[in-house]
């Protein structure tokens, strides 16, 4: 049983990082070539907390017909297999600005961005942040090469090329750069003055969709 939700991406997913659960790698596995029928990729499946969220993704950017496309096309699918206990909530998301690394493939596109990688207890420094230079796989280990330029909250004079093992982080994400900070002593224009502008449009990556309620239920 579920209550389907097409829902716009959000900073939660770049902060919700958790080792796949055997439920996101049965629904992963079940719907990955069905939602590529819809000409999008199947990204990411979360199972947390009685929600279960499926993180789409397109080279052009996710749009809200993608996501109500394909609310309606894995919903059937879902009722069908059964993958998850009990009731639940479906969720049907883009990744968002600032997206979570949980697998090899994740890192392998994020080659080039800015990250943010924290370590497991134990292991030194506890959390890099830099540019994303190289993913190497020699069958045995995953590490990732990263020109740092903030090691523990610290800022680098200059960038320091560190290598992590994957089997070593706990949680990362993708940064996305806000720009600079306003200026000191910038107020606010007074209202009736000045031109007025349009606000600004949707955050790169970001799409959002209207919310379909449903209540079906599914085979004991």
């Amino acid at each position: 049983m579920s209550d389907a939700t097409n829902s716009p991406s959000g900073d939660r997913a770049a902060t919700s990082l958790r080792p796949s659960s055997p439920v996101a790698e049965r629904v992963q596995a079940l719907l990955a070539p069905i939602v590529a029928t819809a000409e999008v990729e199947l990204l990411d499946v979360e199972w947390t907390g009685g929600t279960l969220r499926v993180v789409i993704d397109h080279p052009d950017g996710v749009t809200t017909d993608n996501l109500a496309a394909v609310n309606r096309l894995i919903s059937p699918i879902l009722d069908q297999h059964d993958p998850v206990p009990g009731r639940y909530t479906l969720e049907v998301s883009s990744p968002g600005v600032e997206r979570p690394l949980r697998r090899p493939d994740h890192y392998r596109r994020a080659l080039g961005e800015t990250i943010v990688v924290k370590t497991v207890p134990g292991v030194e420094p506890r959390r890099i942040k830099g540019a994303l230079r190289s993913v190497t796989d020699d069958d045995a280990t995953i590490d990732l090469t990263v020109d740092a330029v903030e090691i523990d909250g610290v800022e680098l004079a200059e960038p320091e090329e560190r290598t992590v093992h994957l089997a070593d982080v706990t949680s990362a994400r993708t940064v996305f750069d806000w720009g600079p900070s306003p200026k000191p002593g910038k107020g606010r224009k007074k209202p009736g003055t000045g031109k007025q502008k349009k606000g600004p449009g949707p955050k790169p990556g970001t799409a959002t969709a209207s919310v379909d309620e449903r209540n079906e239920v599914g085979d004991e």
